[in-house]
């Protein structure tokens, strides 16, 4: 523990020292778009808001899937505490723009500190939290370290460390810091049995470990549609006699295994269509115009533009919020971020939910235990590839038996169901008795 400290006093040193560094940093973020045109002091702790009298629990989630999967445990709060205030925090402004969409009414969004000793303790000092909730694997050491000192109960939620990170912070140097901010929690939920073993070789407190479940699995169920709108609806109607599937999730690179896979069923389905949904809109209009530029008719979501004529098979959704309403379009969808090997997967459930067959490729990291999960309740509910050749064979066969596509579309939404039920009771149970304290 000694030589924890002595590896965080370094951390601090080095953060404070840094920090006018970082300052030019997020100035040139915000040049390029990346951070909050107006908001962007609030991630040096400067708040734009007063903080309401009474019981404050900050959830703090960095990224627009961490956010998403804080949602229904903030709404279970809501719900059950409806006098407890609640603060949200998230890093990217893309998480921001869909996730205010989906929190109650009355719930406050910053945007999340920089871990630096200043911004942390001008966080803190202003919003005065009762409970801090971090999401996944946000182990920032000011935060914690500053928390701790402070008595304010920490807990981690669908606590998870990748293969990278783990290894990372199994090293002689970093250990003793993983051990020293570890046993500053009151409770590690673990999203699976494996992340749950790496936090305890990371000597977290065996008595903090407690396991609910994958968050992952219960978004689905507590999102709030402001309903599908006309476009879809009109997408849906026109697509209703082809052969449709999704893409989604694509990373830089993977939409040229689509498009090839795509062009190789057109020649025995002339009738299909693929709907391209990248991981970021911006890279959708770089697909978009290069596809374009080679003389391909495309249409893109963004400019509400219609597939007018049978020359254009090509849909890009350039757009960020509309995921799950293109999945209720495409009964075949392929999730992307797993078609490479630097690459760690996304969130299958959501499509899953939906009631798609849903295909994957092999490099699904983070999420190797959901596939593991779904793969043993039914084989069927997800189909993994590990070539451009293997995701054409996947689709074709469905595409051409419906009965073993209906089959497959059966499995993953029962799978989904059964995986997904009581997961937010067991996360509220937890939460008061180990966080809240019944408060």
């Amino acid at each position: 523990m000694e030589l924890g400290v002595l590896v965080y006093s370094l951390y601090r040193a080095l953060t404070y020292g840094f920090s006018p560094l970082i300052h030019l940093q997020m100035r040139w973020r915000r040049l390029r778009g990346l951070e909050h045109i107006r908001r962007w002091p609030e991630r040096f702790g400067h708040p734009s808001a007063a903080r309401p009298p009474g019981y404050l629990v900050w959830f703090h989630a960095v990224s627009l899937g961490e956010g998403m999967a804080a949602v229904p445990v903030i709404r279970r709060c809501n719900e059950m505490k409806p006098e407890m205030t609640i603060l949200v925090t998230t890093a990217t402004v893309s998480a921001f723009e869909v996730i205010k969409k989906q929190l109650p009414v009355g719930v406050l969004h910053q945007f999340a500190p920089l871990d630096t000793p200043v911004a942390v303790d001008r966080f803190l000092g202003h919003w005065k939290p009762n409970a801090i909730i971090i999401m996944e694997n946000e182990l920032w050491p000011n935060l914690i370290m500053s928390a701790a000192q402070l008595r304010i109960p920490l807990g981690l939620l669908n606590a998870r460390m990748s293969t990278k990170s783990y290894k990372r912070w199994s090293s002689p140097l970093l250990l003793p810091l993983a051990s020293l901010l570890l046993s500053k929690f009151s409770l590690i939920a673990p999203l699976s049995t494996l992340q749950g073993i790496h936090f305890q070789l990371l000597q977290a407190p065996p008595f903090v470990i407690h396991f609910s479940g994958d968050l992952k699995y219960v978004v689905n169920k507590f999102h709030v549609s402001s309903g599908t709108s006309e476009s879809i609806r009109d997408l849906k109607v026109k697509l209703s006699k082809m052969k449709v599937w999704i893409a989604s999730s694509l990373h830089r690179g993977e939409e040229e295994v689509v498009l090839g896979v795509h062009n190789l069923l057109l020649q025995s389905h002339p009738d299909s269509v693929v709907i391209i949904v990248p991981r970021h809109p911006h890279h959708g209009q770089q697909i978009a115009q290069k596809l374009r530029k080679d003389g391909q008719s495309v249409a893109l979501r963004s400019r509400n533009e219609k597939l007018t004529s049978k020359k254009t098979n090509i849909y890009v959704v350039d757009t960020l919020g509309e995921l799950r309403e293109f999945y209720r379009v495409a009964p075949i969808a392929v999730i992307g971020g797993s078609f490479f090997p630097e690459l760690t997967g996304h969130n299958l459930s959501e499509a899953a939910a939906a009631g798609c067959a849903v295909i994957t490729g092999c490099h699904v990291g983070h999420f190797s235990h959901m596939v593991k999960a779904m793969q043993q309740a039914n084989p069927l509910s997800i189909t993994q590839v590990s070539s451009e050749q293997e995701l054409k064979k996947a689709i074709d066969l469905l595409m051409s038996n419906p009965e073993i596509l209906e089959v497959h579309q059966r499995a993953s939404k029962e799978v989904y169901e059964s995986l997904s039920s009581c997961i937010i009771s067991n996360i509220w149970n937890l939460l008061n008795l180990h966080i809240l304290r019944g408060k």
